[in-house]
Protein backbone atom coordinates (compact mmCIF):
# COMPACT_ATOMS: atom_id res chain seq x y z
CA UNK A 1 0.00 0.00 0.00
CA UNK A 2 1.72 3.45 -0.95
CA UNK A 3 1.58 5.98 1.89
CA UNK A 4 -0.25 9.03 0.34
CA UNK A 5 1.95 12.45 2.09
CA UNK A 6 1.82 16.39 2.39
CA UNK A 7 4.23 18.29 3.66
CA UNK A 8 4.07 21.13 4.98
CA UNK A 9 6.70 23.62 5.79
CA UNK A 10 7.44 27.22 5.10
CA UNK A 11 11.10 26.62 4.08
CA UNK A 12 11.34 26.22 0.65
CA UNK A 13 14.17 24.50 0.29
CA UNK A 14 13.55 22.07 3.78
CA UNK A 15 9.96 21.42 2.09
CA UNK A 16 12.01 20.33 -1.32
CA UNK A 17 14.17 18.45 0.58
CA UNK A 18 11.72 16.14 2.61
CA UNK A 19 9.75 15.80 -0.32
CA UNK A 20 12.81 15.13 -2.76
CA UNK A 21 13.75 12.23 0.06
CA UNK A 22 10.51 10.46 0.29
CA UNK A 23 9.65 10.51 -3.37
CA UNK A 24 12.51 7.99 -3.76
CA UNK A 25 10.57 5.70 -2.13
CA UNK A 26 8.12 3.00 -3.96
CA UNK A 27 5.61 3.07 -0.64
CA UNK A 28 5.35 6.65 -0.40
CA UNK A 29 3.48 9.35 -2.71
CA UNK A 30 4.13 12.87 -2.15
CA UNK A 31 0.64 14.29 -3.24
CA UNK A 32 0.89 18.15 -2.36
CA UNK A 33 3.45 20.36 -0.74
CA UNK A 34 1.93 23.25 1.38
CA UNK A 35 4.15 26.93 3.12
CA UNK A 36 1.67 27.22 5.39
CA UNK A 37 -0.67 25.31 7.73
CA UNK A 38 -4.07 27.24 6.01
CA UNK A 39 -2.65 25.55 3.02
CA UNK A 40 -2.45 22.26 4.48
CA UNK A 41 -5.54 22.39 6.11
CA UNK A 42 -7.09 23.19 2.50
CA UNK A 43 -5.62 20.63 0.69
CA UNK A 44 -5.82 17.51 3.38
CA UNK A 45 -9.64 18.88 3.25
CA UNK A 46 -9.22 18.03 -0.65
CA UNK A 47 -6.66 15.04 -1.16
CA UNK A 48 -7.03 13.21 2.39
CA UNK A 49 -3.55 12.21 2.12
CA UNK A 50 -2.81 9.66 4.52
CA UNK A 51 -0.04 11.10 6.83
CA UNK A 52 0.37 15.38 6.86
CA UNK A 53 3.94 16.32 7.67
CA UNK A 54 3.93 19.40 9.36
CA UNK A 55 6.37 22.12 10.37
CA UNK A 56 5.36 22.98 14.46
CA UNK A 57 6.48 26.82 13.58
CA UNK A 58 4.87 28.52 10.77
CA UNK A 59 3.57 31.89 10.61
CA UNK A 60 -0.37 32.32 10.48
CA UNK A 61 -2.00 28.88 11.10
CA UNK A 62 0.96 26.81 12.98
CA UNK A 63 1.62 23.15 12.53
CA UNK A 64 -0.33 22.72 15.24
CA UNK A 65 -3.24 24.42 14.65
CA UNK A 66 -3.12 22.46 11.75
CA UNK A 67 -2.96 19.13 12.73
CA UNK A 68 -5.69 19.62 15.19
CA UNK A 69 -8.20 20.69 12.30
CA UNK A 70 -6.84 18.15 9.83
CA UNK A 71 -7.55 15.12 12.08
CA UNK A 72 -10.44 16.15 13.57
CA UNK A 73 -11.90 16.83 10.20
CA UNK A 74 -10.43 13.16 8.51
CA UNK A 75 -11.93 11.49 12.03
CA UNK A 76 -8.66 9.92 12.86
CA UNK A 77 -7.70 8.89 9.15
CA UNK A 78 -4.99 11.66 7.95
CA UNK A 79 -2.29 11.31 10.88
CA UNK A 80 -0.13 13.95 11.38
CA UNK A 81 3.37 13.91 11.70
CA UNK A 82 5.46 17.65 13.42
CA UNK A 83 8.86 18.84 12.44
CA UNK A 84 10.30 20.63 14.92
CA UNK A 85 14.38 22.30 14.92
CA UNK A 86 14.56 21.86 18.53
CA UNK A 87 14.80 18.87 20.31
CA UNK A 88 13.47 20.96 23.47
CA UNK A 89 10.32 22.74 21.45
CA UNK A 90 8.15 23.93 24.26
CA UNK A 91 5.30 22.96 21.72
CA UNK A 92 5.62 19.08 21.17
CA UNK A 93 3.45 18.53 24.17
CA UNK A 94 0.52 20.93 22.35
CA UNK A 95 0.86 18.90 19.34
CA UNK A 96 0.74 14.92 20.52
CA UNK A 97 -2.35 16.57 22.66
CA UNK A 98 -3.44 18.04 19.33
CA UNK A 99 -3.40 14.94 17.85
CA UNK A 100 -0.30 14.15 16.12
CA UNK A 101 1.21 10.80 16.22
CA UNK A 102 4.41 12.15 16.75
CA UNK A 103 7.32 14.55 15.89
CA UNK A 104 10.91 13.86 13.97
CA UNK A 105 13.58 16.65 14.44
CA UNK A 106 14.53 18.29 11.17
CA UNK A 107 18.22 17.23 11.09
CA UNK A 108 16.75 13.12 11.26
CA UNK A 109 18.60 10.70 9.07
CA UNK A 110 16.80 9.76 5.64
CA UNK A 111 16.20 6.56 7.46
CA UNK A 112 14.88 8.20 10.69
CA UNK A 113 12.56 10.12 8.47
CA UNK A 114 11.21 6.95 6.37
CA UNK A 115 10.80 5.18 9.54
CA UNK A 116 8.84 7.80 11.11
CA UNK A 117 6.95 8.61 8.48
CA UNK A 118 5.65 4.48 7.80
CA UNK A 119 5.54 4.34 11.66
CA UNK A 120 2.55 7.01 12.14
CA UNK A 121 0.83 6.31 8.86
CA UNK A 122 0.77 3.00 10.18
CA UNK A 123 -1.45 4.32 12.93
CA UNK A 124 0.77 3.87 15.84
CA UNK A 125 2.89 6.96 17.62
CA UNK A 126 6.50 7.19 17.31
CA UNK A 127 7.34 7.24 21.06
CA UNK A 128 10.41 4.98 21.02
CA UNK A 129 13.27 7.78 21.05
CA UNK A 130 14.06 8.92 24.62
CA UNK A 131 13.72 12.22 23.86
CA UNK A 132 10.02 11.86 23.28
CA UNK A 133 9.46 10.33 26.48
CA UNK A 134 11.02 13.19 28.31
CA UNK A 135 9.23 15.55 26.29
CA UNK A 136 6.16 14.18 27.76
CA UNK A 137 7.42 14.06 31.21
CA UNK A 138 8.82 17.56 31.04
CA UNK A 139 5.55 19.60 30.01
CA UNK A 140 2.86 17.38 31.57
CA UNK A 141 5.02 18.59 34.68
CA UNK A 142 5.18 22.13 33.78
CA UNK A 143 1.44 22.37 32.65
CA UNK A 144 -1.91 22.04 34.63
CA UNK A 145 -3.57 18.65 33.30
CA UNK A 146 -5.98 19.09 30.27
CA UNK A 147 -9.13 18.28 32.10
CA UNK A 148 -10.71 15.51 34.52
CA UNK A 149 -10.26 11.99 33.64
CA UNK A 150 -12.00 8.89 34.80
CA UNK A 151 -9.04 8.17 37.26
CA UNK A 152 -6.83 4.80 37.46
CA UNK A 153 -9.54 3.43 39.30
CA UNK A 154 -11.54 2.67 36.52
CA UNK A 155 -9.27 0.25 35.25
CA UNK A 156 -8.37 -2.86 35.99
CA UNK A 157 -5.22 -3.63 37.43
CA UNK A 158 -3.98 -5.22 34.13
CA UNK A 159 -5.13 -2.34 32.17
CA UNK A 160 -2.73 0.39 34.43
CA UNK A 161 -0.19 -2.02 34.01
CA UNK A 162 -0.79 -2.29 30.62
CA UNK A 163 -0.86 1.92 30.41
CA UNK A 164 2.25 2.28 32.20
CA UNK A 165 4.38 -0.38 29.99
CA UNK A 166 3.19 2.00 26.79
CA UNK A 167 4.22 4.57 28.85
CA UNK A 168 7.70 3.67 29.04
CA UNK A 169 7.85 2.57 25.16
CA UNK A 170 7.06 -0.89 25.07
CA UNK A 171 5.49 -2.20 21.74
CA UNK A 172 2.56 -4.67 21.82
CA UNK A 173 5.14 -7.78 21.40
CA UNK A 174 7.04 -6.05 24.43
CA UNK A 175 4.32 -5.74 26.36
CA UNK A 176 2.99 -9.39 25.60
CA UNK A 177 6.59 -10.52 26.91
CA UNK A 178 6.93 -8.96 29.86
CA UNK A 179 3.61 -9.98 31.02
CA UNK A 180 3.56 -13.36 29.76
CA UNK A 181 0.52 -13.50 27.68
CA UNK A 182 -0.55 -13.20 23.89
CA UNK A 183 -0.57 -10.28 21.48
CA UNK A 184 -4.60 -10.84 21.64
CA UNK A 185 -4.79 -10.06 25.02
CA UNK A 186 -2.46 -7.04 24.92
CA UNK A 187 -4.57 -5.52 21.79
CA UNK A 188 -7.77 -6.44 24.24
CA UNK A 189 -6.36 -4.78 27.06
CA UNK A 190 -5.44 -1.96 25.35
CA UNK A 191 -9.00 -1.33 23.36
CA UNK A 192 -10.65 -1.46 26.78
CA UNK A 193 -8.44 1.01 28.10
CA UNK A 194 -8.54 3.42 25.05
CA UNK A 195 -12.32 3.13 25.61
CA UNK A 196 -12.76 3.73 29.38
CA UNK A 197 -10.44 6.55 29.16
CA UNK A 198 -11.28 8.31 25.76
CA UNK A 199 -7.96 8.08 24.64
CA UNK A 200 -7.46 8.41 20.68
CA UNK A 201 -3.85 6.81 20.48
CA UNK A 202 -0.64 5.39 21.77
CA UNK A 203 0.25 9.34 22.28
CA UNK A 204 -2.20 10.39 24.53
CA UNK A 205 -1.93 7.57 25.75
CA UNK A 206 1.40 8.16 27.17
CA UNK A 207 0.32 11.87 28.13
CA UNK A 208 -2.24 10.25 30.44
CA UNK A 209 -0.01 8.37 32.36
CA UNK A 210 2.41 11.31 33.22
CA UNK A 211 -0.98 13.11 34.33
CA UNK A 212 -2.28 10.61 36.30
CA UNK A 213 1.55 9.90 38.43
CA UNK A 214 1.72 5.89 37.03
CA UNK A 215 4.97 7.15 35.30
CA UNK A 216 7.23 9.74 37.08
CA UNK A 217 10.16 11.40 34.63
CA UNK A 218 13.38 9.66 35.46
CA UNK A 219 12.08 6.36 37.40
CA UNK A 220 12.39 3.57 34.70
CA UNK A 221 11.45 5.67 32.02
CA UNK A 222 12.88 3.48 29.48
CA UNK A 223 12.19 0.61 27.28
CA UNK A 224 13.30 -2.74 28.19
Amino acid sequence: MVIRVLVADDQAVVRTGFVGLLDTQPDIEVVAEAEDGAEAIRKAAELTPDLVLLDIRMPGVNGIEAAREIVAASGGTTRALMLTTFGLDEYVYDALAAGAGGFLLKDATFPELLHAVRVVADGRALLAPEITQRLIAEFVRQRPGTGPHPGVEGLTAREAEVLVLIARGLSNADIAGRLAITDHTVKTHINRLFAKMGLRDRAQAVILAYELGLVVAGRENHRG
